[in-house]
């Protein structure tokens, strides 16, 4: 699970990715469907304009907490992973995905739209995390597309060798890595932080990023993905997210850096740059319970994104339509300014 809350270079690529983006959220459809048909007749739901400050939940949330690692199935309001609205293209036909923490928040919505744009799928998720692995396998595979699930923690770097063993035996092959999973843990202050604390979030967010993508790209044909999930927090980090916010932007300059690298293999490798979503990592220490109550109100959108509302990034960047993308971090943070 992952979450998150400009140079001319930038605003040229976001202008000329405009179309390929669209090409992605033409597939998507949120939560006004049924509306748009009676209103519209005949047009499709969407191409329809909406005002997006109303799709969704805002802030004030009600007080929640959940041990570590938190269920997306247990949070009031329980997010949007697009379970109901996401319709694929085909523009991931055939593809062969793997997906870092698939089982909620983000990494879910990311899994459900490359199914359905027609991606065998394999996910990892922390064992805690099984009540919503089995309902992302279920929905991967109610795609008609196969569905891995690949328990373990990430961690450690002889599953992180053998996870992806795993996901090439079960697909058949690999050219999608998506890195997402990730700790969030919330503290007032460096001195606050123990040790075992510091090095489990780089473990998680750094270590395990670096072993699965070490062993993943042997078995990457040119053509291939990589994704990794940065954050807002890279490039304005939060007061009370010290240790995560240096390991996002330890992500965006892994991104950029493997880019160069491994377009001699054909590879692309791209980020994505969350502001905040509403996901499992706030209620389960991501956040304070102040901040938690008004999660997402900081910003010009007034609310929290949803993952259903980031997926087609994801998508986006994966399709061999972004063939010229590689070594750019793209941005989804409700009007904050992300690269």
């Amino acid at each position: 699970m992952v979450d998150d809350s400009p140079s001319l270079s930038r605003r040229k690529l976001m202008q000329g990715a405009a179309a390929g983006m669209a090409t992605a959220f033409a597939g998507t459809t949120l939560a006004q469907e049924s509306a748009d048909r009676s209103a519209a007749p005949g047009a499709s739901p969407t191409t329809l304009p909406r005002d997006p400050r109303g799709l969704y939940p805002h802030p004030p949330f009600p007080e929640q907490q959940q041990p570590w690692p938190g269920l997306a199935g247990a949070m009031n309001p329980r997010p949007d992973h697009g379970e109901s609205s996401y319709r694929g293209t085909g523009l991931l036909a055939g593809r062969k995905a793997l997906i870092t923490g698939g089982d909620s928040g983000i990494g879910r919505a990311v899994a459900i739209a490359f199914a359905r744009e027609g991606a065998d799928v394999s996910i990892v998720y922390l064992p805690a995390e099984e009540p919503d692995a089995r309902e992302v396998v279920q929905l991967i595979e109610a795609a008609g597309r196969a569905a891995i699930a690949i328990p373990g923690d990430i961690r450690n770097e002889f599953f992180c060798v053998k996870l992806v063993d795993t996901a090439v035996s079960g697909m058949g092959g690999l050219d999608i890595l998506v890195n997402n999973a990730g700790r969030q843990k919330s503290h007032d202050s460096i001195l606050d932080i123990t040790t075992e604390q510091f090095e489990w979030t780089l473990r998680t967010n750094l270590f395990g990023m670096f072993w699965i993508t070490k062993a993943a790209i042997p078995r990457m044909p040119a053509g291939s993905a990589i994704i990794n999930t940065a954050s807002v927090n890279a490039y304005d980090p939060s007061i009370n997210l010290l240790d995560y916010a240096m390991t996002k932007a330890a992500i965006a300059n892994f991104t950029k850096g493997l880019a160069k690298q491994m377009i001699k293999r054909g590879i692309r490798v791209n980020a994505v740059a969350p502001g905040p979503f509403w996901t499992p990592l706030q209620v389960s220490g991501g956040q304070s319970m102040d901040n938690l109550r008004k999660f997402g109100a900081q910003t010009p959108m007034g609310r929290p994104g949803q993952p259903a509302e980031i997926a087609p990034v994801y998508v986006t960047l994966a399709a061999a339509q972004a063939s010229y993308v590689t070594g750019q971090v793209y941005g989804a943070s409700g009007g904050e300014g992300n690269p």
